[in-house]
């Protein structure tokens, strides 16, 4: 099975179930249904859970028990977009090629939406965790390194560092937090969540979390990049954004070229770090190899 063969069967996996965990209970909560449902159908590479399902696999895990998960963490990133594309953050019009989620829904429900879509990936987590009682400490690990790299040690964090230091001088330490934090760490818990399941070694551990980490970065730097270089009709929202609201990106610090060679060297480092799992992590490798060449 090709590359593109495997990454489509996992991203059909979670786009069939992740809509079956957001129903309305009430006629009245229809609009707050819909307005999550917008988000969460409005595209996207679903590379956090794709990466979680990954781990689960490349550990020989069962991906129905981790399935619910992946979806629940799709759900949390959905959720940061929501409030990322607000006009007290970003003042976002597009998001993936189509109006942002406030633009349809008003400030107040897209507000809601990403609410109940971070409470309710924990009931997701939460519930999914009681059918597996032998491994109940397992899945509560992984709850926990999932609501750590969401909050205030993780994205949220990232996001605060991000917005304080839009108009600062440059500055390489910040800007490594923010992208670390405010990007990396769900990237890394994700793997991180999906290995946890089947306890693994120290060393397996270790492995796996370096791996994420250096793909986190990598990623965000290519996200920055994009802003700069990247097409409308592709990334589906205005490129240079980020020049706009002063904001501190690897290419403004580092220069366009300088900052392509950053992240190819940490792709290059991640892909080292999954030599111990032989051909059983080809296809994560692949993941890091197309983040290169990715144009949205």
């Amino acid at each position: 099975m090709t590359f593109k063969e495997q990454y489509s069967k996992k991203l059909n996996m979670v786009n069939n179930k992740i809509n079956l965990f957001i129903e309305a209970d009430a006629h009245y909560s229809d609009i707050l249904i819909d307005a999550m449902k917008y988000s969460l159908n409005a595209g996207g590479k679903r590379l956090r859970p794709i990466l979680l399902l990954s781990a689960h696999e490349l550990l020989d895990g069962n991906l129905d028990e981790s399935l619910p998960i992946a979806c629940a963490l799709e759900m949390i990133h959905t959720y940061s977009l929501i409030h990322d594309d607000l006009p007290a953050m970003d003042n976002d019009d597009f998001r993936r090629g189509k109006p942002t989620n406030h633009r349809i829904y008003g400030e107040a429900v897209a507000i809601l939406a990403g609410d109940a879509l971070l409470n309710r990936s924990y009931e997701i987590m939460i519930q999914n965790s009681i059918a597996y009682q032998m491994k109940l400490p397992y899945h509560t690990a992984a709850i926990q390194i999932i609501a750590k790299a969401a909050g205030m040690h993780g994205m949220i964090g990232g996001q605060v560092a991000d917005i304080e230091y839009q108009a600062n001088d440059l500055d390489d330490d910040a800007i490594r937090y923010i992208h670390t934090h405010k990007t990396g760490a769900l990237i890394t818990a994700s793997l991180m969540a999906g290995a946890i399941l089947e306890n693994p070694n120290q060393t397996t551990l270790n492995s796996i979390k370096t791996y994420g980490e250096k793909l986190g970065l990598a990623f965000q730097i290519t996200d920055d990049i994009l802003d700069v270089v990247g097409d409308l009709r592709l990334i589906g929202k205005q490129p240079g954004s980020d020049l706009v609201q002063q904001k501190l990106t690897y290419p403004k610090i580092y220069g366009l070229e300088n900052s392509q060679k950053m992240a190819k060297n940490l792709v290059d480092e991640a892909i080292s770090y999954l030599d111990i799992f032989g051909s059983k992590a080809d296809f994560l490798k692949d993941i890091a190899n197309h983040m290169l060449e990715r144009q949205c």
